[in-house]
């Protein structure tokens, strides 16, 4: 997938791309990195990482333009950014099971830190789809929460990558790596080179 982009053309509840890990595993920290375009207002999901006994066990979910809702175990952390609407972004999150911490930068400018499930441990069996928000585990999407617009360079790590060193880009993730994707893609979901950097 280097160098090309998963477009969402239109809304619906069925166009998604689910993601295959390179390894399936339990987490206690990880860092994950997507980069998209939408000229959404409402709200839509980002990412959606669901196990069969845990929903939202992680989801990047955007409320309202500029307001990023960071799930891990069903518990949520909210991040308000500066409006830039209409402007590609850079989103990386990161979280470690040992302090709580949840950490996220947008565009290379950090966000804050949060505390979120300290202590907690993220399942390993799990069903990772873009463009949809999972209600269950792999399914139950809802239209007014889908993604319309373009996803690239989506990549994530088994532990905490230093967010300020992901300015340039992101796809080579030990679990998620955009470089060598596994994935399949459902309903209307087109595959086309990148527009932006």
């Amino acid at each position: 997938m280097k160098g090309k982009a998963f477009i969402f053309p239109q809304e619906s509840a069925t166009a998604y791309v689910s993601l295959v890990p390179q390894v399936k595993k339990s987490l206690q920290n990880f860092t994950l990195c997507l980069k998209a375009f939408t000229d959404l207002t409402r709200p839509y999901s980002l990412f959606s990482y669901n196990t069969k006994t845990k929903d939202n066990e992680i989801l990047l979910f955007v409320q309202n333009v500029g307001e990023y809702m960071f799930y891990v175990g069903n518990s949520e952390a909210t991040f308000k950014a500066p409006l830039n609407p209409y402007s590609p972004i850079h989103v990386c999150v990161s979280w470690e099971s040992a302090s709580g911490i949840a950490e996220l930068w947008l565009n290379g400018k950090p966000l804050g830190r949060k505390g979120l499930r300290k202590g907690y441990t993220v399942g390993g069996e799990a069903k990772i789809i873009i463009g949809q928000e999972q209600d269950s585990f792999g399914g139950r999407f809802d239209v007014k929460q889908s993604f319309v617009g373009d996803i690239w360079e989506v990549a994530m790590w088994d532990h905490v990558v230093p967010l300020k060193t992901m300015d340039g880009g992101c796809y080579s993730g030990n679990l998620i790596n955009w470089q060598s994707l596994i994935f399949e893609d459902n309903g209307y979901v087109v595959t086309k080179p990148k527009l932006w950097a």
